[in-house]
């Protein structure tokens, strides 16, 4: 398997950098960067996946948590995962902490803020 995530360079510029199946076949990393890159898509803008994503742009302008969007979010990628919840941040625009547990054991905490 293989999805692409977006980074940030040390020098502030964005890039797009590939992620595979490890050397052992766990695909633990890919399906995390796929989850992130769910929370930052919009709603329908995918032409692949349109039932992914959070309305963002919206919650951005109402401050309004788009919780219902996460929760589907979090039950779409549960099963790749032992354990897996993602819990809106307390602040003035949205963000999460993703805190998952591989099928290997082992525990990661994320944070992603939607960008605005």
């Amino acid at each position: 398997m293989r999805t692409y995530g977006r980074i940030t360079n040390a020098d502030g510029s964005k890039s797009w950098v590939e992620v595979t199946t490890d050397a052992s076949g766990n695909n633990d990393f890919v399906w995390l960067v796929t989850l992130i890159q769910c929370l930052l898509l919009n709603r329908g803008e995918s032409p692949f996946y349109a039932d992914h994503g959070i309305p963002s742009q919206q919650a951005v302008i109402q401050q309004i948590f788009p919780d219902f969007y996460v929760t589907l979010t979090q039950q779409q990628f549960a099963p790749y995962f032992a354990s897996l919840s993602v819990t809106k941040i307390s602040g003035t625009s949205p963000a999460y902490r993703i805190s998952l547990t591989t099928q290997q054991g082992v525990s990661a905490t994320e944070y992603v803020p939607v960008p605005q």
